[in-house]
């Protein structure tokens, strides 16, 4: 005697929440990104620190984090700049370098997670 099991395919429902856990882990990865970079920034008042923003775009599933401010580009290039101790150049750089792991897991715990339910 044979048995069979009936499957009821859901491939939309399934792509929409890998799409959805995706943007939240794209989400939670850049915040934690820029929480990094903020502990490099070159500091004076703290302007450049608080113009940090992450940023994300769940349509293409891509994640920005950005500082907006006139010399922005400028202090994160310039290795010849002298900075306190703790800060620098390269400060966003140097920060998604190191966290690229964190990151990668980050996203992928949220994949998972949309996938178990």
């Amino acid at each position: 005697m044979t048995q069979r099991t009936r499957l009821t395919w859901r491939g939309d429902q399934v792509l929409n929440g890998t799409q959805e856990g995706a943007a939240r882990g794209l989400r939670i990865a850049g915040e934690h990104v820029l929480a990094k970079s903020r502990e490099l920034v070159p500091i004076e008042e703290g302007t450049l620190e608080r113009s940090g923003v992450a940023t994300v775009d769940a349509s293409s599933l891509t994640a920005a984090v950005s500082y907006d401010t006139p010399y922005a580009v400028r202090q994160h290039e310039e290795l010849n700049y002298q900075h306190d101790a703790g800060r620098s150049a390269k400060y966003l750089e140097r920060a998604l370098t190191e966290q690229a792991a964190t990151v990668s897991a980050l996203i992928a715990a949220q994949v998972r997670r949309s996938l178990n339910g």
